[in-house]
């Protein structure tokens, strides 16, 4: 990717200038907030800090802070340019923090080249701070710098420029050394470059199981051997070896692994082909390796190659680390991050990259395919799911190792950081939890698409669901082995060649006799995939269905509506869209996909349907139902069916809150309503908005989610006697296996009865 130099400046300066702002979390609006916010309210939390020091992890941001502190003096691939000139990278860091991890960063640059007034400072600031990155520092003070800290100061510190690289390229070295049948106390390893980041690495590595008699580390001067005194300092003098070779030519010979933290070109396809088979090469000077990718490919087909670049497979960039390791270590309150924190770290790292990679972060790096071998041995740094397989370990680690002051239990811990995902993340673990406790057995009935056997193996991994492929199973079984999936677990079932087709014949067509089919026709449209899983489900093999990937909406409901029936209290069913704004509130939306022009029963059923879904969500529903008019103000026969559809609830339903007909903003801002219609038995803001007709429902969800940038879960179908979803047109995996969960909760309570509606609605 090129960068123009007037981009970077103009991204920069344009107002506001820099890259981070300070927001506050709480309300100043009125005189209130500001004496709450600071005198004379301020005053209670900090006299009870006073007495509680550890307090302030409550009454502060100190828990979720940490101070990013540099002097400028080693900026990546730019060398010693001062405090000042660093901060724009320092403010960047900030960035990543709080993108990828949630965490709050004030950066911290120090105009000074004396390490001790740097440590010094660092300890003064302890009380701020829940934490200290340290970065961009030269070595040797780096070394000096972090183990002064670490001695002295009660909060994590972490220089990431040791540490980082060696936790994210640990986790490519296990795994490359998987895949090339290699075990890590027999290899062979040579560094090429004796800073902080490969002393560090070395160490690491070590920790790991490389043997430090393997180790030949070289700098600028050549091999670090033993006897050499020139250009040398106590913590390079750790990796001085017992060798008679001087240069990393001669280091290089039936070497298992190279690790480049150099420069440009200071390995050339002569010397890696001089290596061990199956070379591992990890060439990661920025922004040019010591050996380009294809370069290193081609003088050896057989090796296993790392960059720190982006354009190539397997790049080994920092983001993958620092954030999640300081969510850990900030959540359990960690006094220090120690090597079993950083091992953990790597090992969860290795182990996400043999995981199924998510949709989101196929598209996030415009493939179709990414799976665990050569070319994909570490996480991408996009992928969302670092944060809670890292963090977690991280935290569990700082638990077991003693020096973590407020554990936690681990799986809540992880349900927590799925939550920092996005709400929709939250929302759906309590479903999975929900299903978990008694899956069931769900009908796909498009068995064949990738992302629906993905999801299955997903659904059986976490044991949500029993899915059920309906399909080829040549082709099903073909396309697994292609994707690297487990089937054997799942039952196949194809129609066209099922035992029972007799069975399933005959109750389609006493289903349909009177409804315009011949027997004839019937053989054949039970072979459609949905009228054949809607039997399944309807005959009792199946607690219910999902389809919809690949059709059109009405493709697959119209099948399904011949086959299922609506609940015997019902007239229709209804389409839910469950919507989670920016600001993490929760709606659900009806009806957005089934009734085109609702009359006032149908729009009664809707409201009553939704509120149920809302309820099975946990949440108690509080009814709005939409018009253009707020209770009366604009007499049209349109506003009056609303009106109607209201009665018609609260005859039903006596105990479900619900009012209208209202405007949108009245429905969601309770100040409207208390200021200007005190009347209403609506409080608190609607959480359950129906619409009035399709069109609206249709338009409100799309612009929500397009331009208000809100999560959505569904469409959930409601109202029919057994659970039957219709999935968006190309969903991603994730969607399929939220929707899964959904339906096994369905399944689990059908024939359950809504406690808080009237018996007239069961």
């Amino acid at each position: 990717m090129q960068i123009r130099p007037e981009d970077a400046l103009e991204y920069h300066s344009a107002s506001p200038a820099g890259k981070v702002s300070v927001n506050p979390t709480k309300p100043c609006l009125t005189q209130r907030d500001l004496s709450l916010a600071y005198t004379p309210g301020v005053a209670v939390p900090c006299l009870a800090i006073e007495r509680d020091p550890s307090l302030a992890y409550k009454y502060t941001a100190k828990g979720n802070l940490v101070g990013v502190v540099t002097n400028g003096s080693a900026v990546l691939g730019l060398g010693n340019i001062g405090a000042l000139a660093g901060k724009p990278v320092m403010e960047g860091k900030g960035v990543l923090f709080k993108r990828f991890a949630d965490i709050d960063v004030f950066d911290i640059e120090l105009d000074s080249a004396n390490p001790d007034e740097i440590i010094r400072t660092c300890q003064m600031l302890e009380p701020t701070f829940g934490g200290i990155n340290l970065e961009d520092i030269k070595a040797p003070e780096c070394f000096y710098i972090e183990e002064e800290l670490r001695k002295t100061m009660k909060i994590p510190v972490f220089h990431d420029d040791q540490h980082g690289t060696a936790i994210i390229s640990g986790a490519a070295l296990l795994n490359a050394l998987e895949l090339a049948g290699k075990k890590i106390e027999e290899i062979k390893v040579v560094f090429n470059g004796a800073g902080a980041a490969a002393i560090s690495c070395a160490a690491h590595y070590i920790n790991l199981g490389v043997r430090r008699e393997n180790i030949l580390m070289c700098d600028t001067k050549g091999v670090i051997y033993e006897g050499r005194t020139a250009h040398m300092n106590a913590y390079k003098a750790r990796y001085a070896a017992p060798t008679e070779a001087r240069t990393l030519s001669e280091a290089l010979v039936g070497a298992d692994v190279f690790f480049g933290l150099s420069s440009a070109g200071a390995v050339t396809p002569e010397m890696v082909k001089g290596m061990a088979p199956d070379p591992i090469i990890f060439a990661l000077a920025n922004p040019d390796p010591e050996i380009g990718y294809n370069e290193a490919k081609a003088a050896r087909p057989d090796a296993i190659v790392a960059t720190g670049r982006s354009d190539y497979p397997n790049q080994v960039n920092n983001v993958l680390g620092f954030p999640f390791i300081f969510r850990g270590a900030l959540d359990v309150r960690a006094t220090t991050i120690n090597d079993e924190m950083k091992l953990a770290a790597t090992r969860a790292l290795a182990s996400l990259a043999k995981e199924d990679v998510p949709d989101s972060v196929l598209r996030a790096y415009s493939v179709d395919r990414i799976e665990f071998g050569r070319e994909y041995i570490i996480p991408k740094p996009f992928d969302p799911r670092v944060l809670i397989w890292e963090a977690s370990a991280v935290a569990q680690a700082a638990m077991d190792s003693g020096v973590a002051q407020a554990p936690v239990e681990i799986q809540h811990y992880r349900e927590e950081l799925e939550r920092r995902l996005g709400t929709a993340h939250g929302v759906m673990r309590a479903m999975i939890n929900k299903a978990q406790r008694d899956p069931k057995r769900i009908v796909f009935t498009e068995g064949e698409e990738g992302k629906i056997l993905r999801a299955a193996q997903i659904l059986i991994d976490e044991k949500i669901a029993v899915p059920i492929l309906l399909g080829n199973e040549e082709r099903i079984r073909a396309k697994a082995a292609e994707l690297r999936l487990r089937v054997d677990q799942i039952q196949i079932v194809d129609p066209q060649n099922f035992a029972r087709q007799d069975v399933y014949l005959e109750e389609f067509y006493s289903l349909r006799q009177r409804k315009g089919v011949t027997r004839t026709e019937a053989r054949q449209l039970i072979l459609n995939p949905v009228t054949f899983g809607s039997l399944m489900v309807r005959l009792g093999e199946a607690d219910a269905l999902i389809g919809g990937l690949t059709t059109h909406y009405p493709d697959t409901i119209r099948p399904a509506l011949q086959v299922i029936d609506v609940r015997p209290e019902l007239h229709r069913v209804a389409g839910v869209y469950v919507v989670i704004t920016p600001k993490r509130d929760i709606f659900f939306l009806a009806d957005a996909t089934v009734n085109i022009e609702p009359d006032a029963e149908a729009l009664a059923e809707i409201a009553i349907m939704a509120s149920e879904k809302c309820r099975r969500f946990g949440k108690e529903p509080r009814v709005a139902m939409l018009s253009f008019s707020n209770f009366g103000s604009t007499l049209h026969p349109l506003s009056a069916k609303v009106r109607e559809a209201v009665e018609l609830v609260r005859q039903r339903a006596p105990g479900l809150m619900i009012d209208g007909e209202m405007q949108a903003d009245t429905a969601v801002v309770p100040q409207i309503i208390d200021e200007t219609y005190p009347f209403s038995t609506l409080k608190g803001g609607a959480n359950v908005l129906v619409f009035p007709n399709l069109e609206s429902g249709n338009i409100a969800y799309k612009l929500l989610h397009r331009i208000g940038g809100a999560e959505l879960i569904g469409p959930l179908l409601a109202g029919l006697s057994k659970p039957v979803h219709v999935l968006q047109r190309g969903s991603e995996v994730n969607d399929i296996v939220h929707v899964a969960a959904v339906a096994v909760v369905d399944a689990q309570e059908v024939g359950s009865p809504y406690p808080s509606l009237s018996a007239a609605t069961r």
